[in-house]
């Protein structure tokens, strides 16, 4: 079976643990958009492992970890990460690991453009990460973006960078943005271009043999549903399709080979960076931080968080065509005499279904809740539906009939062995 695995939120939902709970079942997991702006948190066997462009899958023996095309990869990056999980014991090999010839290149000045421009939005600034992803898949668009392909020729490589690398001095000296050194830009690139160069290959081939193979597919989606560059709460977006349509164009799987689309939602709502957020509460924020939850995995920005959203997550399940819901952090709520279910968006008098396309309307709106009685139990030790407290269940089924799809699995803690089969 090939399965989409898509962050129903604004990302950091669990989908690294859903994607390591369910590569048990897989022979490939393959990673189709993003960048290292993304971090999936994994623990497993006691460790704590955060990814940021190496697929979950690495964590298993015997899986294939694809890179795809539509990914824009940071080799800098990729080769720390390669070596910190080499150093937790991980075995990473041209065997398990291939990234496409096709996925575009992340330099050190699209992170100094990136930064750049978040700085001259002063107030309005998006929250990015400042990875530099929004200025390479800007070079992707333009036409003028360099690809790992481009690495496997070593001088070939060099003349092009030297190129795209003094092209890009000319575009910083009009951002104010004093130049960088491009001698010295291509010497780290291509230190790390050395590295992975065994690792490149062309994937698309790999990918329809495993299919026609009937071989499994783990589709691992990066970000969030409403941080796509199409659906999301634009221009507080990312540069990619993170709906489950990015997993078919970035790794070449036609969607028609595509068996089961997962969505994955906390049991609360949560976003990074700037941008309109209904249930946003400061009351639920607090008390999250305080059990030293909700911070980035990638930033260690401390995440905004509010109550859960029943018209976010409809929404996303039409547009990503989700046939279930994955729900993580559920322990999240233990403490909470009541529990708050955004059931309509107000604006201005009108109670809508959806969320609107425009940006200062979904500012305006205000949640239209209905309240659940809590728990108030610690249900982290639970392992078993029939262990979940009764309020639980009735939570969770309520969201179930908000978002149009059933609930399959719930976590109650970050572990492998902490998620739970929902059972009718």
């Amino acid at each position: 079976m090939n399965t989409i695995i898509i962050g129903s939120q604004w990302g950091d939902e669990g989908k690294g643990k859903m994607i390591d709970f369910l590569t048990e079942t897989a022979d490939v997991v393959a990673r189709g958009q993003g960048g290292n702006n993304a971090g999936h948190t994994v623990i497993a066997n006691g460790k704590k492992y955060i990814l940021h462009l190496v697929p979950s899958g690495i964590l298993w023996p015997g899986k294939l970890c694809v890179i795809g095309n539509g990914v824009v990869l940071d080799p800098i990056g990729l080769v720390e990460e390669i070596n910190t999980l080499r150093d937790q014991g991980v075995t990473i090999t041209p065997e398990n690991l291939m990234i496409s010839d096709r996925a575009h290149v992340v330099l050190p000045f699209h992170r100094e453009m990136d930064a750049a421009q978040e700085s001259s939005l002063g107030k309005k600034a998006i929250g990015t990460t400042k990875r530099g992803i929004g200025p390479t898949y800007a070079d992707k668009a333009r036409r003028i973006g360099i690809r790992m392909i481009d690495m496997v020729d070593p001088e070939f490589f060099v003349e092009k960078l030297r190129t795209r690398c003094e092209m890009a001095n000319v575009e910083l000296e009009k951002m104010g943005v004093e130049p960088l050194n491009v001698d010295e830009q291509i010497k780290t690139v291509c230190e790390a271009a050395d590295v992975l160069r065994p690792h490149i290959g062309n994937t698309i081939p790999v990918m329809h043999e495993a299919v026609t193979a009937g071989k499994s597919i783990l589709f691992e989606g990066a970000q969030g549903a409403f941080l796509d560059v199409d659906f999301g709460t634009y221009p507080f977006v990312t540069s990619s399709n993170t709906s489950s349509a990015g997993a078919c164009t970035g790794t070449g799987i036609p969607p028609h080979k595509i068996d089961n689309i997962i969505g994955v939602c906390k049991a609360y709502t949560t976003r990074v960076g700037a941008g309109p957020f209904v249930t946003e509460s400061e009351e639920l924020s607090d008390h999250l931080h305080g059990m030293g939850r909700e911070f980035g995995a990638t930033t260690g920005r401390a995440r905004r968080c509010g109550w859960s959203d029943g018209i976010l997550l409809r929404f996303s399940a039409m547009f990503n065509g989700f046939n279930e819901m994955a729900m993580t952090n559920l322990d999240g709520y233990d403490q909470c005499p009541e529990i708050r279910i955004c059931v309509g968006y107000d604006l201005n008098g009108e109670i809508l279904e959806y969320p609107p396309a425009r940006v200062d309307q979904w500012e305006q709106c205000k949640p239209v809740y209905e309240t659940m009685p809590g728990w108030l139990q610690d249900i982290s030790e639970c392992r078993t539906w029939s262990e979940i407290p009764e309020n639980a269940k009735k939570f969770v089924a309520r969201m179930s009939e908000l978002i149009g799809c059933p609930i399959t699995t719930v976590g109650v803690g970050p572990d492998r062995e902490q998620t739970i089969q929902v059972e009718a």
